[in-house]
C-alpha cells in the first residue's frame, strides 16, 4: 500500500515518510541536488495520498539545501488527490485487513493472467475487489477519514453479496437480461447506486453525475425533441441491460480494466518498489548533466523513462518536479516556465509506450486489435511530442540564458548501468514478449516476474517479503481510480448502444459540419476537449469513442486514426483548466502562479497537439501511425514524419518567440505560417481555396522554403549583431 494507507506494521509506516526524508537518506542532507523521491510505497498512479491540505498555493521557496520544501510537496500531492482520490490512512487491524484484501486481489489477477479464468467470472471478481477496497480506503466525506466506518463495511459487504448472487445464479441470471425478475431489478438498482458512490469517492462527483444523466436520457427518450428522441426503455429493461448483460457495467471497459490496466499497475508497483523510479531520474541527470540546458533536457528524458511505465501525468509531474526544479531554478528558468515544462513532461506519461495510460488499452479493445498495434501506432507521435519539448527546451536555454549547475557525479553512467541497468530489461521485455507472440496480459505477467527476479541483483533494490507485500498491495490500489471510472463508463456505453445515441450524435455533427471533414474534425476535437474538462482521460475517451468517432469514420477516416485522434485530445484535458491538475501541481512545487503555469504548459504542448489533425486530414497522415498510406510506401511514412518534425520546430520558435535571437511581429507570424504549412497544410490549403478560389498544391514545400528563408535571415542578422 502507499505510505499514506499502509498499516503501521508495513515498511512504509516505519521508513522515511516524506520525499525530502527519503532523499536525505540516499544522498545526505547537505547534498544540493539530491533526488527527492515520493514517500516509500508510493506508486505513480496509485490512489493513496496524504491528507488534503489548504488549497491556497503558498509562495514556495527552495530550502537552504536547494531542495523543495515539504510544504510545497504536500501542496502538490493535494492535486494528485483531486485526480486520484484521497485515501484513508489506516493502521493496526484495519490496515492489515485492507492490505490483505489488496494483496489477494493482485495475486488473483496474476493468476488470471497466466491461467484461464472465464470472462464473466473475471469481471465480477475484479469489480468486487475494486468496490470493496474503494469503500474501505475512501471515506464517505473528509470528516470520516482515517477510519473504516460501519457503513463502509455494509456497502462493501453488499457489493460482495450482490456479485455473489449474480455469480451463483450463472446462466439463469444472464438469460433473464431482457426480462429480469423483481429481485434482479432491486439488486441491480442497489448495485448501480453503490458503484456510483464508489466512483464519487475515488474520482469525485462529475463521473457519477454524467452517468445519471445518461440513465435519464434512456428513460425519457420519447419526450425529447428530434433528433435526440428514441423509443424509450422501461426501468426494468434498462437495469437488466446495464447490470446483467456484458454490454453495460461489465462491458468492454471493465474487461480492459480487469486484464490489461491492472496488470500494468501491478508491473508499475514492482518497478517502483525495486527502485526503478529513482534510477530513471538519476540516469537522466547523469546523461543530461554538465550543460547549460541540462535541466530542461533532464525533465524531458526522465518524464519519458518514468512516465512510460506509470501512465499517470500528475504523479509523474510531482515526482520529477521534486527532483528537477531545484536544478531548473539555479539554471535560470522562470518559475511559471519551469512549471509548464514539468506539466508538459508529465503529460507525456499518458502518451508514452509501453503504458500510454488506461485509455490506450481501450483503443485496442474497441478496435479489436492487438495492444502491440496500439504501441506501434504511438511510436512516431510519441517521438514527435518529446522532440517538440526538446525544441522548446533548447530555445528556453537560449531565451533564459540557462547556466550550468552542479549535479551528483558519484557514479558515472557506465557504473550506473552496470549496477542498476537491469531496470531497463523488463521495460524492453514487455514489447519483446508481445513481438514474440505472447498476449499483452502474459507479456506484462512475465515482465513483472522479470522485474521481481532482477531486483535481487542489488541488495538495496531486492523485493524481500516486506517490500513484496507493499508492491502486491499497491498493484491493486493503483487501479482503483481507473477501475471505478471504467465500471461507471460502462453505464454510459450501455445507454449509447441501447438507444443508438452514437449514430444520432454523428449525424448531428455531420449536419452542422456540412459533411466537411475539416469542420467535423474541429467539432470533434472541441467536443472531446470539453468532455475532458469534466471527466478523467479514460472516461473522456470512452464517451467520445462511442459518440464522436462514428462521425469521422463516416467521412472515410480509418477507424484507428479516428480513435487515436480522440485519444490525444482526451489527454489534452490534463493541461486545460479547470481540471489542469498537472500544471497546478507543478505550480505548487515551483511557487509559480497556477494559471500562468497552465498557459506555459499550453505553450509547450500546443505544437504537438496539432499533430493529431495530420492523422485524419492529410492524405498521407496515417503514416504518422506507422501505417503505409494508400497509393504510397514506407518512404512516405518517413517523409511525413520529417516534415511534421520540421513544422513542430518552426511552431516552437513561434511559441517561444526565440530562435538564434528573439523574434517578434511579422517574423513570428512567418514562423507560425511556416509551421502550419508543414504540420497542418490541409487547413491552409482549404482556407486558401475557400477564400481566394486558388488551389495551392503541396503547401508543405512552401513551408520548408519559408523555414529555410527565416533561418537564413536569423543567421545573417545575428552575425551582423555580433559584428
Amino acid at each position: 500500500m502507499p505510505a499514506s494507507t499502509a498499516p503501521a506494521s508495513t515498511p512504509a509506516a516505519t521508513s522515511a515518510s516524506t520525499p525530502a526524508a527519503a532523499a536525505s537518506h540516499a544522498y545526505g542532507a547537505d547534498h544540493p541536488f539530491r533526488p527527492l523521491e515520493p514517500p516509500p510505497g508510493y506508486v505513480p498512479g496509485s490512489s493513496g495520498r496524504p491528507a488534503p491540505v489548504d488549497s491556497a498555493l503558498p509562495d514556495v521557496r527552495l530550502t537552504t539545501q536547494g531542495a523543495i520544501s515539504d510544504e510545497a510537496l504536500r501542496k502538490a500531492e493535494a492535486y494528485i488527490e483531486q485526480e486520484e482520490g484521497a485515501a484513508n490512512r489506516l493502521s493496526g487491524r484495519a490496515g492489515l485487513i485492507v492490505t490483505t484484501i489488496a494483496v489477494a486481489s493482485t495475486l488473483f489477477h496474476l493468476y488470471a493472467a497466466y491461467a484461464i479464468v472465464p470472462t464473466q467470472e473475471l469481471r465480477y471478481v475484479h469489480v468486487g475487489f475494486v468496490l470493496v477496497l474503494g469503500f474501505l480506503l475512501f471515506p464517505l466525506a473528509a470528516r470520516f477519514r482515517n477510519a473504516i466506518r460501519w457503513w463502509d463495511v455494509v456497502a462493501a459487504a453488499a457489493c460482495v453479496g450482490i456479485l455473489g448472487y449474480a455469480f451463483l445464479c450463472g446462466e439463469d441470471f444472464t438469460d433473464r437480461a431482457a426480462v429480469p425478475d423483481r429481485l434482479d431489478v432491486i439488486l441491480g438498482v442497489i448495485f448501480i447506486v453503490l458503484l456510483l458512490e464508489a466512483t464519487r469517492r475515488t474520482t469525485g462527483w462529475i463521473m457519477p453525475v454524467v452517468a445519471i444523466l445518461f440513465i435519464v436520457y434512456a428513460l425519457v427518450g420519447p419526450e425529447l425533441p428530434p433528433p435526440w428522441t428514441h423509443r424509450g426503455y422501461t426501468f426494468t429493461r434498462l437495469v437488466g441491460h446495464l447490470f446483467i448483460t456484458l454490454e453495460g457495467i461489465f462491458g468492454v471497459a471493465v474487461d480492459v480494466s480487469s486484464s490489461l490496466i491492472i496488470m500494468f499497475t501491478i508491473y508499475g508497483a514492482f518497478l517502483q518498489h525495486s527502485g526503478a523510479g529513482k534510477f530513471f531520474i538519476d540516469f537522466s541527470l547523469a546523461v543530461m548533466g554538465g550543460k547549460p540546458n541540462s535541466a530542461g533536457r533532464t525533465v524531458v528524458l526522465s518524464s519519458f523513462l518514468l512516465g512510460g511505465p506509470s501512465g499517470s501525468g500528475v504523479a509523474t509531474t510531482v515526482t520529477i518536479g521534486a527532483v528537477a526544479y531545484p536544478m531548473m531554478a539555479r539554471a535560470g528558468f522562470e518559475r511559471n516556465a519551469a512549471g509548464g515544462l514539468l506539466a508538459a513532461g508529465g503529460l507525456g506519461a499518458i502518451l508514452s509506450p509501453p503504458v500510454l495510460g488506461a485509455a490506450a488499452f481501450l483503443i485496442a479493445e474497441f478496435l479489436k486489435i492487438s495492444y502491440l498495434d496500439v504501441i506501434w501506432m504511438a511510436i512516431i507521435p510519441t517521438i514527435l511530442y518529446y522532440l517538440s519539448l526538446l525544441f522548446m527546451v533548447e530555445l528556453d536555454a537560449k531565451k533564459f540564458g540557462a547556466r550550468t549547475v552542479p549535479y551528483d557525479t558519484s557514479l558515472t553512467i557506465p557504473q550506473m548501468l552496470r549496477r542498476y541497468g537491469f531496470h531497463f530489461v523488463s521495460l524492453v521485455a514487455v514489447i519483446g514478449f508481445m513481438v514474440a507472440g505472447f498476449s499483452p496480459m502474459l507479456s506484462v505477467f512475465w515482465s513483472t516476474l522479470l522485474a521481481f527476479g532482477f531486483s535481487f541483483l542489488r541488495p538495496e533494490t531486492a523485493l524481500w517479503p516486506r517490500k513484496l507485500v507493499q508492491a502486491l498491495a499497491d498493484g491493486t490500489i493503483g487501479v482503483l481510480n481507473a477501475a471505478t471510472t471504467c465500471a461507471s463508463a460502462g453505464i454510459i456505453v450501455g445507454v449509447v448502444t441501447l438507444t443508438g445515441l452514437g449514430l444520432k450524435f454523428s449525424s448531428i455533427v455531420l449536419a452542422y459540419a456540412g459533411n466537411s471533414l475539416l469542420l467535423t474534425a474541429l467539432y470533434t476535437a472541441l467536443i472531446v476537449w470539453i468532455v475532458g474538462l469534466a471527466v478523467p482521460v479514460t472516461a473522456s475517451y470512452i464517451i467520445c469513442a462511442v459518440i464522436a468517432a462514428p462521425a469521422l469514420i463516416k467521412l472515410g477516416v480509418p477507424d484507428f486514426a479516428a480513435h487515436m485522434f480522440i485519444f490525444y485530445y482526451a489527454v489534452l484535458s490534463e493541461v486545460s483548466p479547470p481540471t489542469a491538475l498537472s500544471p497546478f501541481a507543478a505550480a505548487a512545487i515551483t511557487g509559480g502562479d497556477p494559471y500562468r503555469t497552465t498557459l506555459q504548459a499550453w505553450k509547450y504542448t500546443l505544437p504537438a497537439f496539432l499533430v493529431p489533425f495530420v492523422f485524419i486530414l492529410d492524405p498521407f497522415g496515417v503514416g504518422l501511425l506507422m501505417t503505409v498510406p494508400k497509393g504510397g510506401g514506407w518512404i512516405d511514412v518517413v517523409l511525413i514524419a520529417v516534415k511534421t518534425a520540421a513544422g513542430l520546430g518552426a511552431l516552437a520558435v513561434a511559441a517561444q518567440g526565440f530562435a538564434m535571437r528573439r523574434v517578434a511581429g511579422m517574423e513570428r507570424a512567418a514562423w507560425t505560417l511556416a509551421g502550419l504549412l508543414l504540420v497542418f497544410p490541409s487547413l491552409l490549403e482549404a482556407a486558401t481555396e475557400w477564400a481566394l478560389g486558388i488551389d495551392v498544391p503541396q503547401p508543405a514545400w512552401l513551408g520548408l522554403a519559408l523555414v529555410a528563408l527565416l533561418l537564413f535571415v536569423q543567421i545573417r542578422t545575428r552575425a551582423q549583431a555580433c559584428a
